[in-house]
């Protein structure tokens, strides 16, 4: 018994250990031009285990997923004001959009591994004071690098545009898209996110699975324009 609760003690450690690193260890992001004006804003929007971008829909924006007009999504109203991007695996993200509609066998996929889908959504206004939203500046240039690298997120087949999932959104305003790459619990929509915002050139930790680590993360390593003091 003793050297049962010594092993988990290990384990636990060890666990520890390496989300700490994960935070610590910093990750750069894509080199680019230096002292850039930041001149927009794009948000990450957190919960207890996930995370997605907002991206504002201004002119750049709309023209990049134009395609999401002929899957309902009506990207052109003027009440539309941002165009909301997440990444998880297929079974947990499609059938659990609430705690309530949690069940074993999602969870087991997410964990084992899935398919990857990208959730796209539009909303309207969105508070950048409240507490599960924080904004990150960024510059025109950085700007077209991220949209750029979430349009490589999709994953087409032979289509020239993505073709969204026939099965039903969260609401309304929502369609879920096949992505490229596996899902996996440890390597999840978190580090996509942060892989996101490191190829717009801010640097997160190394490995930040869930979202308290990643908003950690760039709380010590994301030059994000906030005073010292309110970082």
């Amino acid at each position: 018994m003793k050297r049962s609760f010594s092993g988990l003690a290990a384990l636990l450690a060890l666990v520890a250990l390496g989300l700490a690193l994960g935070v610590l260890v910093p990750r750069g992001g894509a080199p680019g031009p230096h002292n850039a004006p930041h001149t927009r804003a794009v948000l990450v929007l957190s919960n207890a285990i996930h995370t997605d971008i907002a991206l504002p829909l201004d002119p750049m924006t709309r023209e990049a997923f134009d395609f999401i007009e002929s899957a309902g999504l009506p990207i052109s109203r003027p009440d539309a004001e941002w165009i909301m991007i997440g990444w998880g695996g297929e079974t947990f993200y499609v059938n659990t959009p609430t705690w309530s509609d949690l069940e074993f066998m999602p969870v087991i996929r997410s964990i084992l591994g899935d398919r990857s889908v990208l959730r796209v959504g539009l909303t309207g206004a969105i508070d950048p004071e409240a507490p599960f939203v924080r904004a990150v500046p960024i510059s025109d240039a950085r700007y077209r690098d991220m949209l750029d690298a979430i349009l490589q997120s999709f994953r087409t087949g032979d289509s020239t545009a993505p073709t969204p999932l026939a099965v039903a959104g969260y609401g309304a305003f929502d369609r879920f898209y096949p992505a490229k790459g596996s899902f996996q619990a440890l390597f999840g929509c978190n580090t996509w996110t942060g892989d996101m915002l490191r190829r717009a050139g801010i640097t997160t930790g190394f490995w930040t699975p869930l979202p308290l680590l990643l908003d950690a993360s760039l709380d010590l390593h994301a030059d994000d324009g906030r005073p010292e003091g309110n970082r």
